[in-house]
This record gives structure tokens, C-alpha cells and sequence, in this order.
């Protein structure tokens, strides 16, 4: 199984900061962006990991990560994304990396209490298909919101004005190596990019979507508002507890 960090795009949210530097060297209270979500996959035993990046800055990764010795790394590999088009188009770039196996994304903005070790392990043991992670929140309308019939999810709705659930499929997503057939298939949003909902929206349709509950608090830093709020979290507990 294979760790892939989606670090590109162009942050025009947290503009004007991300105009010197890409948003994920951004710091989060005392460390740089970027390294919460490598931890997020070194503390699930994942040790085989690819950095999208992209923009202006991405000679800083290089820079900054080295080969990864900062995380226990033999090796840390790369690769770039031009533009903006959307998560699943990033995650796209990460075909030849995954070479048919299993991969554990994660958003490079996300940022969690604890761990993801038991969700992973259960992936490992899943003979097929994808499995997403929820947390409970207050605002779940800037997410991709999960809609229930029972305990089963029958779509995921993306930033729905009004959510039928107060759930949001956080930014760590697990995937067969079909994913990537997936993303192939899909059309351009009316935002002109290529939605994660769409793929996860296939495997549902599929009847091969599991999920867990994120334990512990988690957060997107995407924002100036969730940025300063998860540098708050960090300092008040810490984050990534094995």
C-alpha cells in the first residue's frame, strides 16, 4: 500500500501569503504545513509516499523534505501539477507511482488529533474497493457531505447549501487501483475541475464504499480562519498522536 500527499494547486484562498510561497509550507503553529499529512501516513506503517506539487515554489519541497529523513523516510518521491483542476486531476499524476496497488491520499491542507491506523488496517483486509473518513461538523456545507440511508451512504453531495447530514468526508481517501480508471471517466464540474465527489460517488454507486469515523479532532487549513484555527488546535493538544 502507497502514501500519496496532494500538495499542489495555487492557494488563491490564503492570497496574499501564498503569492511568495505555496500554501503547505505555510506554518501551522510550529511546523510546516506539509509535514502533518506525511506523519498522517508514516504513523499508518505507510512508507512509500508521493508529494503532488505544484505552483511557483515547488523546488521549496525538495528544499525542505529532502528524501524524508525528517520522518524516518529512505525516500520521498515527486511529482508536478500544472494549474488548478481539482483534486481528483491531482491525484490523477499518481498512476505510475501506485502501479496497481493500493493508496491512502490525504489532502495537504488536513490536519488530525490521533491517527488513521485502524481505518488503514481494515483497508488492508478490504478485498476491494474505496474507504472514506467523517467527522462531525459545524459547517458541513463547505464540504463533500455524505447522505445516509441507514447506516450506508448512497452519495456524497459536494458543498450542498442544505446538508442532509452534519458529517463531511474529511481529505484522507483510500482507494483500489481502479481510482484511476474512475478519474479517466469523469467530466469537469460546473467549477471546470475534476471532482474527488464524482470518484467517490462511482465507488458508492459500485456498492464497494466503506467508512469510519474519525477519532480525535481533525481540521482543514485551507483557509485563513481554519489555518489559524488549526495552529490554535496544535498548540492546545498536538497533533498526528501515534
Amino acid at each position: 500500500m502507497k502514501g500519496v500527499v496532494l500538495a499542489g494547486g495555487l492557494g488563491s484562498r490564503l492570497y496574499p501569503l501564498t503569492k511568495v510561497t505555496n500554501k503547505h509550507l505555510l506554518p501551522v503553529y510550529n511546523e510546516p504545513m506539509i509535514y502533518y499529512p506525511i506523519r498522517i501516513l508514516v504513523n499508518a506503517g505507510i512508507d512509500e509516499i508521493l508529494v503532488v506539487t505544484g505552483g511557483n515554489n515547488a523546488g521549496d519541497f525538495l528544499k525542505l523534505l529532502e528524501n524524508g529523513k525528517d520522518f524516518g523516510l529512505k525516500h520521498i518521491n515527486y511529482t508536478y501539477q500544472q494549474g488548478e483542476g481539482g483534486i481528483a486531476a491531482a491525484l490523477s499524476l499518481a498512476e505510475f507511482f501506485a502501479d496497481k496497488d493500493k493508496i491512502i491520499v490525504v489532502l495537504g491542507d488536513n490536519i488530525i488529533e490521533k491517527n488513521i491506523k485502524s481505518a488503514v488496517k481494515k483497508f488492508r483486509d478490504q478485498k476491494e474497493g474505496a474507504r472514506i473518513l467523517l467527522k462531525e461538523v459545524t459547517d458541513p456545507q463547505r464540504f463533500g457531505v455524505p447522505v445516509f440511508k441507514g447506516e450506508k451512504i448512497i452519495r456524497v453531495e459536494e458543498k450542498p447549501a442544505n446538508p442532509s447530514s452534519n458529517y463531511a468526508v474529511i481529505g484522507i481517501y483510500m482507494y483500489d487501483y481502479r481510482v484511476f480508471e474512475f478519474i479517466r471517466s469523469l467530466k469537469p464540474s460546473q467549477r471546470g475541475e475534476l471532482e474527488i465527489t464524482d470518484v467517490n460517488n462511482f465507488y458508492i454507486n459500485e456498492g464497494n464504499m466503506q467508512w469510519d469515523v474519525l477519532d480525535g479532532w481533525w481540521t482543514d487549513a485551507g483557509t485563513f480562519e481554519s489555518l489559524q484555527n488549526a495552529s490554535n488546535m496544535v498548540e492546545k493538544t498536538g497533533a498526528n498522536k501515534i
